[in-house]
Formats: structure tokens, C-alpha cells, sequence
């Protein structure tokens, strides 16, 4: 049977554990993972309190979670309370962590989130990866998995799974990459080619930042369209703090909303797609600027200086967006737009003409756009967060894999 179209994310984030006995002890195991994690430190009688189970039961589920190397007794809490002090609870540094890894058209990179949210390790290999066979990609992605989890494993950490975020189109079996354009990939199993003695879960880099703004951002709301783009553009819809991933997986493909139905032909088959207009490598054609390792610190830093023609081809991007998200915003009606990745860098000269067409396209109330704080490190932290987001959700299974 298939997965509901509207869940957390395919590595299991948020799954229904069964109802019964050990079932209710794996969620009571995780409400106290989830707690401590948001809250700590806190005493065993304070999160006995927030959850509403007796101190008795919690103190039991706390020396299970220590047992398994989850959460650590920092020592007494500080003076000046009333009553017996008792040991403050924390997260554990050490132990299981997320691997996130993310393929570029122009990148590789890999790093290591441990349960406090810290990235412990990372690797980059910048160079093209566009139109080169996914097995030379990926064995040089799973060098730098290796070597991440190495620098990790000397940290006391190790490996509870490996999420990997890629510009493209993902199956639900969350391994097989269906159409990636921008890599000129059409149904490969990555599962196949990247050899991990731990779990993997491939998916939508879009869908990554997302999870990641919803997760990592600051006051960001649980019903949201995340853009962000880098070469392409991908979008991302969070519903009441769940990704809605449509029926096949593949929602949110936003880069291929025409809005020139006659335009220039697009890598996916489509003509006049919005990432023929408002993609990094459109606007600068559009600037009449090449292309370099760099190219949104490019053209923000000439249209920081006031190049005339790297400030309309901004402009003209920002409009080609407006057009686009004015269909999503009248469909869904999410309380924001977050723009991240290339976006976010470029944002006060897209802001100004997207936001023009948003208010003059919008059926209803005018939609707030803000700005993402993650930018162009989003996919990479939320692929890394999945995990570790899995292990707070399910202590017990991470537990028995370590």
C-alpha cells in the first residue's frame, strides 16, 4: 500500500507507530526525546510535568533513553529551586547523528548533524555534474560520505542514516531519482550505486529546504510554499507542518509552471518554463554575464554597484516569479512564501517586481514573502534534520540499529 500524499518525509519523520503497549512506550520514548530536545536541560520532574506522565514513568523511559546513549544527566540543576535538586536531562552530544548529502549541478556535499542540532563535520567538492554519469557522481559523493562519517565516529558519534538531497523528480520508494533535468538523470536507483551500511533515503532537495525552514527557521509558520532555486527552481508546500507530496511524490515542481507558453524550450520538454526566466544561468543571459563558480554572489555583488542590466534581468526574474506563485497562492493559499536558496541571496532586487505581481494577481489577501536565514545551505541541513528528526520520532529503532 502507498504512502498517504501528505506526510513528513519519506525516511519515516512523524510515522504512526502501532497501538499497542510497546507501541504507546515507543511514543512515550520519543515525547521525552522531543521535550528534552526543544526544552533541555530539564530535571526528570519537569518533563514529567509537560508530557503528563508520572515522574515514576518518566524516570523509567529517561534511564532507557541514557541506557541507549540518547539523552546524558548533566548534574545537579542549578541552586535556588525548592525541593531536592535533581539531575538535569540533555540531549546526548555523542552517539547517533544525521548524514545529509547533497548533489549539485555544480556541487557535492556532505555533513553531520548530531541530536543537539550541531554540525559536527562537513565535506565539499565543487565541479560540474551536469551530464556526467550518476556512477562516477556518486562514488565521489559516497568519498565524502565516508569521510564525513569518519571525522564523525572520532566524535563519539555514529551514522543513524543517510538522506540525500537531489534537484529532481523522486519515486516514493525514496531511492530511485525518476527525472533530474538540470543532471540529465532519468530513473536511476541510487540505492543501487551508493553502497552505506546504514539507511538511505533519497529525496527532492526543495522539499529538504522546506523541511528545514520549517524545522531550523525563525517563526516560521506550519502552512508555507517554500521556492528556492539554484540552476533550477523547485518548490515545496508545507501543510499544518507536513510536506504535501501529491500522488506520485513529485508536487511542487515549480521551475516547470509555464509562464511563456511560446518561450525558449526547457531540459524537461516544456517550453517557456518559469527556469528559463528566473533560473541563475537565465539571469545571467538575460545580464549578457558568463557564468562562473559564483554566480549569485556575481550578480548580487554587480547589482550591489547598480549594473543597470543586471538589475533588470533581477527584475524581470522577480516578475516571471510573481507570475508563477500567483497560481500556487490562489490554489493553496498558504499563510507565506519563503524564498531560499539562489533566491534569498538575490531577494531585494526579486522582491520589489514579485511582490508587484503577487498583489496585483492575487485573488485574495495579499501573501507575506519573506526570506529564508538557511539560503543555499538549506537541502544539505534539512536532509542531515530528516534523520536526525527520525531518531527523536522513533528512539527505539535508532537504538537497536547503534
Amino acid at each position: 500500500m502507498t504512502a498517504p500524499p501528505h506526510e513528513a518525509h519519506p525516511t519515516g519523520v512523524g510515522r504512526a507507530l502501532p497501538n499497542t503497549q510497546q507501541g504507546m512506550r515507543r511514543r512515550n520514548l520519543a515525547k521525552v526525546m522531543h521535550t528534552v530536545n526543544a526544552e533541555g536541560p530539564l530535571s526528570r520532574a519537569a518533563v514529567a510535568s509537560r508530557i503528563g506522565l508520572t515522574r515514576a514513568a518518566v524516570s523509567t523511559l529517561v534511564d532507557e533513553l541514557i541506557r541507549s546513549g540518547l539523552l546524558e544527566e548533566l548534574g545537579p540543576e542549578r541552586p535556588g529551586r525548592v525541593g531536592r535538586p535533581g539531575s538535569a536531562l540533555a540531549v546526548s552530544g555523542r552517539g547517533p547523528a544525521g548524514i545529509g548529502a547533497e548533489v549539485g549541478v555544480d556541487h557535492l556535499a556532505v555533513c553531520a548533524v548530531d541530536l543537539r542540532g550541531e554540525v559536527r563535520s562537513r565535506a565539499v567538492r565543487h565541479g560540474g555534474n551536469r551530464g556526467r554519469d550518476p556512477e562516477p557522481v556518486i562514488e565521489e559523493l559516497g568519498e565524502l560520505v565516508r569521510r564525513v562519517v569518519a571525522e564523525a565516529e572520532s566524535e563519539g558519534l555514529w551514522p543513524a542514516g543517510l538522506a540525500v538531497a537531489v534537484p529532481g523528480l523522486v519515486a516514493r520508494d525514496a531511492r530511485t531519482v525518476v527525472r533530474a533535468p538540470n543532471l540529465d538523470w532519468r530513473d536511476r536507483d541510487l540505492g543501487d550505486l551508493l553502497s552505506v551500511d546504514f539507511p538511505l533515503t533519497v529525496g527532492n532537495e526543495a522539499n529538504f529546504g522546506a523541511l528545514a525552514e520549517l524545522w531550523l527557521g525563525d517563526g516560521t509558520p506550519r502552512d508555507f510554499l517554500h521556492v528556492s532555486a539554484e540552476i533550477g527552481i523547485g518548490a515545496a508546500v508545507v501543510v499544518d507542518g507536513g510536506l504535501l507530496r501529491g500522488t506520485h511524490g513529485f508536487a511542487g515542481e515549480l521551475g516547470h509552471v509555464p509562464v511563456q507558453p511560446d518561450g525558449p524550450d526547457c531540459p524537461c520538454g516544456g517550453r517557456g518554463c518559469l527556469e528559463q526566466y528566473a533560473g541563475e544561468e537565465a539571469v545571467l543571459r538575460a545580464a549578457g554575464l558568463e557564468p562562473g563558480e559564483d554566480r549569485v554572489g556575481l550578480l548580487a555583488g554587480r547589482a550591489a554597484e547598480g549594473d543597470a542590466d543586471v538589475r533588470r534581468a533581477l527584475r524581470d526574474a522577480g516578475t516571471a516569479l510573481g507570475i508563477a506563485l500567483t497560481g500556487a497562492v490562489n490554489l493553496l493559499d498558504p499563510e507565506s512564501v519563503v524564498l531560499g536558496g539562489a533566491l534569498a541571496g538575490l531577494a531585494p532586487w526579486l522582491l520589489p517586481s514579485l511582490e508587484a505581481e503577487l498583489d496585483r494577481r492575487t485573488a485574495g489577501p495579499a501573501c507575506p514573502v519573506s526570506v529564508s536565514g538557511l539560503g543555499p545551505e538549506g537541502p544539505l541541513l534539512g536532509a542531515a534534520h530528516s534523520v536526525v528528526r527520525g531518531v527523536l520520532d522513533d528512539p527505539v529503532a535508532v537504538a537497536e540499529r547503534g
